[in-house]
């Protein structure tokens, strides 16, 4: 039990980075930038990571880096510039609270993880209460809903791709893969469609300093931890942290007071995270799930497994004991 708190600590890590990079983005990010503005968060925080774990990918993770840096990355984080500078922090965060249940649902062919009840319970909750916060949010336009809304689409499948093809791999190697690949992607396109890059005074520096190293480095090696010890329901319930962190940050910073209405709701978020937490029982469910897909499903067993580890030079030398 302890050891499921640590990890659901260290998750939550990515919700509250990435709630706060809103507000950054909005606040001190250039707005006609955004595909510079998402290469320049995608690949210093690519190169750090490589600079701490200094491994090439290797056979099968040439292709699943760039696939999983396309989807992760490249198209991901311009959604999000995008819906950082059309919607308010509070809007632009509480618009991905449908990720919990986005990724529960793709979880289930690909990773064979069936959502349990306290996780659709859990969920329901969650985005109940997101949406009683989102009540209170003004300015809300058309594109970045939209925008909001494909990002969600994007990173549930990526994440949940991610958890399928992780799972002994080394872990700081391959997000470190794909933030650069995403990051090199991005590059060139933004160079033939933006032209020169933005210039950076010390609060754009600043502004991309903390958008790169804590809510990229730092948010995406949590969050991918997190789906790799933990159900994706489970993980996608302590995501609904990002809304929360963005709507709170977004009254404070705005001076604008709390309101009731706003306090229920994150009453609620909370109340659905605590409730999609991970219990014994259920961790002996998923147990036997996965064992029983083993026999009957079109994911990884664990003879499949065991070989590409032993073949695969990226991946993690098995743990004894």
């Amino acid at each position: 039990m302890e050891a499921n708190v640590r990890w659901v600590a260290l998750t939550a890590v990515a919700p509250v980075a990435w709630g706060a990079n809103y507000y950054v983005t909005r606040e001190y990010l250039p707005a006609d930038h955004p595909l510079y503005g998402a290469a320049l968060r995608a690949l210093p925080a690519g190169l750090a990571l490589l600079a701490v774990r200094r491994r090439r990918p290797r056979g099968v993770w040439w292709w699943r880096s760039a696939v999983l840096g396309l989807l992760n990355v490249s198209v991901f984080f311009v959604l999000v510039y995008a819906a950082s500078q059309l919607l308010p922090t509070s809007v632009a965060s509480t618009v991905m609270a449908v990720s919990p249940l986005t990724m529960m649902f793709i979880a289930w062919p690909l990773v064979a993880e069936r959502p349990r009840t306290a996780h659709l319970s859990g969920a329901v909750i969650g985005l109940a209460g997101v949406c009683l916060m989102l009540l209170m949010g003004a300015g809300a336009s058309v594109p970045g809903i939209l925008a909001s809304a494909a990002a969600v689409l994007v990173s549930s499948f990526g994440h949940v791709l991610t958890k399928r093809w992780t799972g002994n791999a080394d872990l700081l190697a391959s997000t470190a893969w794909q933030l650069t690949a995403g990051g090199l992607f991005l590059l060139p396109v933004a160079a033939a469609v933006e032209g020169a890059p933005p210039a950076l005074s010390p609060s754009v520096l600043a502004a991309f300093c903390y958008v790169a190293l804590v809510a990229t480095a730092l948010a995406f090696t949590a969050w991918f931890t997190g789906l790799r010890h933990l159900p994706a329901g489970t993980v996608g319930l302590i995501g609904l942290l990002n809304p929360v962190t963005g709507v709170l940050l977004g009254t404070a910073l705005a001076g604008e007071a709390l309101t009731v209405q706003q306090m229920c709701g994150l009453a609620m978020v909370l109340a659905g995270v605590a409730l999609g937490r991970p219990t014994r029982a259920g961790r002996r469910a998923d147990g036997r799930a996965a064992t029983d897909g083993n026999h009957s499903l079109p994911g990884p067993n664990r003879k499949p497994a065991l070989a590409a580890h032993a073949c695969d030079p990226s991946a993690e030398q098995p743990t004894q004991g």
